[in-house]
């Protein structure tokens, strides 16, 4: 069943009133039941494009974090997205951080979040994958490690072996705030043993993605990329959340712990991912994330060296009708600088 309420953009506002957590659990409840509107794909053949051995439609994809227990992936893929990356996943069921953990700061169109890897499990979201193995979209995991592990490392092992077959690329995340000591593993020691290990443990040899922080010095940056060349990881997804405020300090709940993101993220995730860019010069491909609200936004991420795009929490905001408008967009931007294709773009305004 498809209807244009409660999900399209006037049912996406209403949702808006509702306790932040309470209304997140209720889009996906009604995604799962088949509630959610038509749209009109965008069919450009412009928008297509190959990273990593993946085939995507489009370049725009779903972040982490809005289906994190593979409910719905389906259901999103039919708004028009590219790509949909679900979790994060722990190998143990793990019930997050104490509430209220997530907060909307609406004049500043952002979320405040630390949720805290709140997920059903390996073993639940494995048993969702399976059942859609072999439907068409690409679809994938975001890997993460249960707060009370004794060795974090082990558990991204654990999760690749168990999902890789049933997904078509893993994303390793060690950038998300919300687990305690959990970004260490961005260090250059902690991370040639984190990817050696995981690395060593596909099979299939489906794509596998880094998450980062943007809040990065240039040392840190610079070990990121030395050990991603060296592990020959699939690609940079930059960035996550940040633990910075900017221009959100004197905002109601702008002092609440957790990662900050939507539209003041989008400065410093873009910063970030242009110096990525510029140090890698192309050898791994880089996905874009951080306050994406519009076409503009997401091909001002593609010039600065982003291959792949992805976006969250402008749904919040924007409602489900916001993919295809970004992807009509994008083909508008296309046309004004002449580009035959989304390929041709990326990395444009990097020097």
């Amino acid at each position: 069943m498809k209807v244009p309420l409660p999900l399209s953009s006037a049912g996406a506002k209403l949702l808006t009133l509702l306790d932040a957590e309470v209304a997140h659990k209720t889009t996906i409840s009604l995604l799962r039941q088949g509630f959610f509107p038509s749209v009109r794909q965008v069919p450009d053949k412009r928008l297509a494009t190959e990273v990593a051995g993946l085939s995507l439609r489009n370049p725009l994809g779903l972040a982490a974090g809005f289906d994190k227990n593979a409910e719905v992936p389906d259901a999103m893929l039919s708004l028009g997205f590219g790509f949909v990356e679900v979790g994060a996943v722990t190998p143990k069921p793990q019930r997050g951080n104490d509430r209220p953990r997530v907060f909307r700061l609406r004049h500043q169109r952002a979320v405040i979040n630390r949720y805290g890897f709140n997920n059903d499990g390996l073993e639940t979201i494995r048993d969702r994958l399976a059942v859609r193995s072999g439907r068409p979209g690409v679809v994938g995991i975001n890997l993460g490690a249960n707060k009370d592990s004794e060795d974090r490392t082990e558990d991204y092992v654990v999760g690749l072996k168990a999902l890789e077959p049933h997904v078509d690329f893993c994303t390793v995340n060690i950038s998300s705030p919300n687990t305690p000591g959990l970004r260490a593993l961005q260090g250059r020691a902690a991370l040639d043993d984190l990817l050696s290990r995981v690395m060593a443990t596909r099979v299939t040899k489906k794509p596998l993605f880094l998450k980062v922080a943007p809040d990065l010095t240039d040392e840190d940056r610079a070990d990121i990329v030395a050990s991603a060349v060296a592990h020959k990881v699939s690609g940079l997804i930059v960035s996550n959340t940040t633990i910075t405020r900017p221009g959100v300090e004197s905002a109601a709940h702008g002092g609440e712990i957790g990662g900050l993101s939507g539209g003041p993220l989008f400065r410093l995730s873009t910063e970030v991912l242009r110096d990525f860019a510029r140090e890698l010069s192309h050898k791994i491909p880089l996905i874009g994330v951080g306050g994406i609200f519009s076409g503009r936004d997401a091909y001002k991420k593609i010039l600065a060296g982003a291959s792949l795009v992805q976006l969250y929490t402008a749904l919040i905001y924007e409602g489900p009708g916001l993919p295809t408008k970004i992807l009509r967009e994008l083909t508008e931007f296309l046309d004004a600088d002449g580009f035959d294709d989304i390929v041709k773009a990326v990395g444009a305004e990097v020097h």
